[in-house]
């Protein structure tokens, strides 16, 4: 009998689970643009086009998550401003935030956290230890760990 199909010596398998990213606090971004409360919105629109930004956590003086502003928000001041004729530099970040801001686990595992995005339909997680803010996971945080893992094992 011949080889019908000969790969060659089997390469010992490598444990790769160590090395590759699989908790949200290893992909979360650490660098943040954060917003103050007492800003103005036409700060925070400035900011996230300088910045090509969606939005952003707002904290305290204290680096406490106090809520979370996005251009959605920015519009609807933007909506309202010329609805009710009022100038834009009336409305503070404080009146526009969302304040009831849901977080994840910087612990989570990475494949978890991809469905808390499609359950929740939110854009970004921010990530809270001992009450301070050290981190935010957008959904694009996850499709880029997605890639650096392709060719690899899914466990």
């Amino acid at each position: 009998m011949g080889i019908k199909s000969f790969q060659g010596a089997r390469k010992q398998q490598q444990n790769t689970t160590d090395e590759m990213p699989f908790k949200v606090s290893d992909i979360m971004c650490k660098d943040l643009i954060t917003f103050k409360p007492e800003q103005s919105v036409q700060e925070v629109i400035e900011t996230l086009i300088n910045n090509k930004i969606s939005g952003g956590p707002v904290v305290n003086d204290n680096n406490e998550l106090v809520g979370i502003i996005s251009e959605g928000d920015c519009l609807k001041q933007i909506s309202d401003s010329r609805y009710y004729n009022m100038p834009m530099e009336s409305d503070n970040v404080e009146k526009r935030m969302i304040k009831d801001v849901e977080t994840i686990d910087g612990n989570m595992n990475v494949f978890d956290a991809a469905n808390k995005f499609l359950e929740s339909k939110r854009r970004r997680f921010p990530i809270v230890e001992n009450g301070k803010l050290v981190g935010l996971i957008s959904q694009k945080d996850i499709l880029k760990a997605a890639i650096e893992l392709k060719g690899h094992t899914w466990k």
